[in-house]
């Protein structure tokens, strides 16, 4: 499930979408999380902790994991299935490190302000990622993360035979699901000898979603034009999301999108689209204070909101991520 695209115009427009395709219900909400938050990762007796030095504003997932979110650096993060991934071997009883999934995502906004410092401290393996079901489901949480920065940078992270891949360069701006991502671009290659204004693939498969954002995301208007740009953006990852509804049995990666996400990293916007709501909603980090409190704007519940929507979050209590006790 999902896609997620960079698009890269002129005078350093950086924008990154996402579709969040899920099968069942994914509850949102949205947070507003300042810089000093101090956060512990419990895997049984293992914690890591860190103090975040950068705010950021995330969607969170099942009120317990940021699957999406743009920090005040404008470094996006993005979480996306991946059935493939086949984490490291847990060492018992060692001074292994580990990272609950949940944190995953977080852990990145929280720390870096650039692709390039995330994958210098990721690929040192300080801790190890650890994962489990969804609660109350049999659904084992497998995922790989994406992040660009305002330099139009490009990093992604998948676990593979229990190893840590990191594919890191400029022009990775598409990923979607299985296959692995070095497949992803092989399978990428041979579409780019077929024009995309002739023929493009046009199912749901996560193949075909790759090929269609990799054309349309520099086919739309190449613009610094923030509004142009904006909905261009909002085009391809529309164009690339899944009826509502859809959901077919024994094709994982082929279900409904329940929302969309894009993050203007020139301009620090970050906008939501729910696929039940009628409006899109926006965020402009201009008038938010990340010396101040965690604050939450509540999704989950069918709410309707339209525009820029910093004014309607509340003080709120964090929610708790997904630890591994």
């Amino acid at each position: 499930m999902c896609t997620r695209v960079v698009y890269k115009g002129p005078n350093n427009t950086v924008i990154t979408a996402r579709s969040m395709d899920f099968a069942m219900e994914i509850p949102a909400d949205l947070w507003i999380f300042p810089r000093g938050i101090e956060r512990m990762s419990i895997y049984r007796d293992n914690k890591t902790s860190w103090k975040s030095k950068y705010g950021s504003v995330v969607t969170s997932s099942y009120g317990m994991a940021t699957s999406d979110g743009m920090n005040e650096k404008g470094l996006v993060a993005n979480l996306l299935w991946l059935t493939s991934t086949q984490y490291s071997d847990i060492h018992q009883n060692t001074d292994s490190s580990y990272l609950v999934v949940s944190y995953w995502a977080q852990y990145v906004l929280d720390n870096f302000a650039t692709v390039s410092e995330a994958v210098e401290e990721l690929k040192t393996e300080k801790f190890t990622i650890v994962s489990d079901n969804i609660p109350n489901t049999d659904r084992f949480v497998n995922v790989h993360l994406s992040i660009s920065d305002t330099l139009g940078d490009n990093a992604i992270f998948e676990y593979i035979n229990g190893k840590l891949t990191i594919h890191h360069d400029p022009s990775y701006t598409v990923m979607t699901n299985d296959p692995i991502y070095e497949s992803q671009l092989a399978i990428n290659e041979y579409w780019k000898d077929i024009p995309g204004k002739v023929f493009l693939p046009g199912t749901n498969r996560a193949p075909d979603r790759f090929v269609r954002a990799s054309f349309y995301i520099t086919a739309v208007p190449q613009t610094e034009d923030k509004r142009i740009a904006i909905a261009s953006v909002f085009s391809v990852i529309r164009q690339c999301s899944v009826p509502y509804g859809i959901s077919i049995d024994g094709y994982p990666n082929l279900s409904t999108t329940r929302w969309r996400t894009v993050s203007d990293q020139k301009n620090l916007t970050y906008y939501f689209e729910d696929a039940l709501s009628p409006n899109t909603i926006w965020v402009d980090f201009k008038n938010l204070d990340f010396n101040g409190k965690v604050r939450k704007l509540e999704l989950e519940k069918d709410e309707i909101y339209a525009g820029e929507t910093s004014v309607k979050f509340i003080e709120s209590v964090p929610f708790e991520f997904l630890n591994i006790k």
